[in-house]
């Protein structure tokens, strides 16, 4: 038993896994599975996908969870499948058929729809989804035949680009902010296309910075030892990969991580992230250049700092 015990002993694990969810997954039942096989103490994720998606879930474990807020705010990518001429009643393929239309479109038809749809839009949330009202989530309301009024919100899709189309299939590339329902859009573009759409498929391809590509899956992480697992580990940073950067100079550096505003050179920027001196050149955390002051917004601490720069270490064994 007391074997048992150590073989599965939480520990410190700092870094962001990028996992790619399986398809009828939660987006928490990924993370706790991932979070056990690392045996880490603290983890999250950074942005829900559905049970019928799969793709690119950033996990933030450890000292990487002061910085998921920024992953959550990031711009997403996501490779969708539409199937046109049926409407379902939750937009996607768990819902019930409502209604079925011929499908007589052609290239331009489906561009011109996408252009439409393109830029600073305003989208209704569907019903089945997590957004709460009076403390109650909509899907909750919606299982219990229930519609409520929600208020559209303002979101921004930067790109659509068509991958393939035949008959009634439709699949496109969308580049969007975050807030947007890929599953309202594909009910949007099959209204403006006069014959209605559902949303058949979804994957996640992009978070900021951060691709699918690089993503593993829960089969390839059950297979590997646990050094092969820490290894996979992106550092904090990995986050933040697309913000200005900023090297401190030893004594400035100790100052900053203790909260103090700096003077620097450098002009104002509304996120930047700082480092300690060559050659290490040690991630502290964020901040923000106001009036040429660099005022610190999430810091890691000094043993964070110095986790991340130890060298990997072995996991525990039973004796």
């Amino acid at each position: 038993m007391n074997a048992t015990r150590q073989r599965i002993q939480r520990r410190a694990v700092h870094g962001v896994l990028l996992l790619d969810k399986p398809l009828g997954w939660s987006s928490n039942d990924a993370l706790q599975k991932a979070k056990w096989l690392l045996r880490a103490e603290k983890a999250g994720h950074t942005g829900t996908l559905d049970p019928l998606a799969t793709g690119l879930l950033p996990l933030c474990l450890g000292a990487a969870t002061k910085f998921s807020q920024v992953s959550l705010d990031a711009d997403k990518a996501y490779r969708a499948t539409l199937r046109l001429g049926q409407r379902m009643s939750t937009g996607d393929l768990e819902g019930t058929l409502v209604e079925e239309r011929p499908v007589q479109v052609d290239r331009a038809a489906i561009e011109a729809a996408c252009a439409r749809f393109t830029g600073d839009i305003e989208q209704v949330p569907p019903m089945h989804s997590a957004l709460k009202k009076d403390g109650k989530a909509l899907y909750e309301y919606a299982r219990a035949g229930i519609e409520v009024e929600r208020p559209a919100r303002a979101v921004t899709i930067h790109r659509i680009d068509i991958v393939d189309w035949h008959d009634a299939t439709l699949v496109i590339d969308v580049r969007c902010s975050k807030g947007t329902y890929i599953r309202t859009l594909a009910e949007d573009l099959g209204e403006a296309l006069g014959c209605g759409a559902h949303l058949a498929a979804l994957r996640r391809t992009g978070c900021g910075p951060l691709q699918a590509d690089a993503a593993v899956t829960i089969e390839q992480l059950e297979a590997m030892t646990e050094p092969e697992r820490e290894a996979l580990l992106l550092p904090p940073d990995a986050l933040l990969a697309d913000w200005p950067r900023l090297v401190l100079a030893g004594d400035e550096a100790s100052r900053f991580l203790t909260g103090l505003r700096r003077r620097v050179r450098e002009a104002d920027a509304p996120a930047v992230r700082v480092y300690g001196p060559l050659p290490d050149s040690a991630f502290l955390g964020t901040a923000h250049i106001e009036a040429g002051d660099l005022i610190a917004d999430r810091l890691l601490s000094p043993p964070e700092v110095q986790a991340l720069q130890a060298p990997r270490r072995e996991p525990a064994t039973a004796t």
